[in-house]
């Protein structure tokens, strides 16, 4: 059920919809995926929640904090990073199209680590971390309990895990703070880029089919999904003036996010693409963890 945001002293009990006090949006659009929030950046005003508040697994919506603590660490993004058999997914048997013994700079991991989701890519982050897998998790734990994210727990830097969880208010901050990194903003709103794999040029692109799209204005971009945790999707976007991040979590199909996605964007005032969930839908038949 969706809840009324805050007013005034507490919550307006009995009502299964809000209101919204001004008349510039939408009628409240109705969302498929089980959990959901849009926020108002810069107010911190909730325009839509529900289920926000239930921990639950974030698959690879995981990878924008292995990005941010890897970018704390301030290391050389020009180093070379040689994938090991350790990186490959051994929990899920997830799909790459990074080979063992490739070597690539640091930049050129973490461009495939967010834009593509390629867990080989965010496992060697952690690896090469300064101080290894182990340093890694322990600035992991630091940086969650300096964002104040109570709800959160990240146990591996790829999402893969089921224990690697979190809710939609948690994750609401954890894309705010993740827009503080122009790297990050660049790479996860990057619709393609060609990536030099071992004297080889391939081209990826960004598992949101959204970004890049004509008439989609996105801040930060990151997908995610795993059997357990459903399609997942954090966007902050901008229509019709109004600046907004949105979260939602296990959607039972790329295309069910990508319509909530656009639903929203109606709502804030954006156009109607009814297009979009015909062309996920042809798109997307295959399920893969991203």
């Amino acid at each position: 059920m969706f809840k009324k945001p805050l007013i005034a002293a507490g919550l307006v009990a009995g009502l299964a919809l809000f209101s919204i006090a001004s008349v510039s949006y939408a009628a409240l659009p109705r969302i498929g995926s089980s959990h959901a929030l849009v926020i108002e950046d810069g107010t911190g005003k909730i325009l839509l929640e529900k289920n926000s508040n239930e921990v639950v697994p974030i698959a690879s919506l995981t990878k924008l904090m292995t990005a941010m603590v890897v970018l704390d660490a301030k290391p050389d993004m020009n180093e070379a990073i040689h994938i090991e058999q350790e990186d490959v997914d051994m929990l899920k048997h997830s799909m790459s199209r990074v080979p063992v013994g490739a070597t690539m700079p640091r930049k050129d991991v973490l461009q495939l680590a967010l834009m593509s989701s390629d867990n080989r890519a965010a496992a060697s982050l952690a690896r090469t971390y300064p101080g290894g897998k182990a340093a890694f998790l322990t600035a992991v734990q630091a940086k969650i309990k300096g964002l104040g994210l109570a709800n959160t727990a990240i146990e591996e830097p790829t999402g893969l895990s089921p224990n690697n969880k979190s809710n939609a208010v948690d994750l609401a901050k954890m894309a705010e703070a993740a827009s503080r990194y122009p790297d990050i903003v660049r790479i996860t709103t990057d619709s393609g880029e060609v990536v030099n794999i071992n004297g080889r040029q391939v081209e990826y692109h960004n598992s949101n089919r959204l970004v890049g799209k004509k008439g989609w204005d996105i801040g930060l971009s990151k997908t995610g999904f795993t059997n357990e945790a459903g399609n997942c999707l954090i966007m902050r976007i901008k229509a019709a003036g109004k600046n907004a991040t949105l979260v939602l979590l296990n959607a039972k199909a790329n295309s069910a996010r990508l319509f909530d996605a656009s639903s929203i964007r109606r709502f804030l005032g954006g156009e109607p693409e009814p297009e979009v969930v015909a062309h996920a839908s042809r798109h997307r038949k295959n399920r893969r963890h991203a």
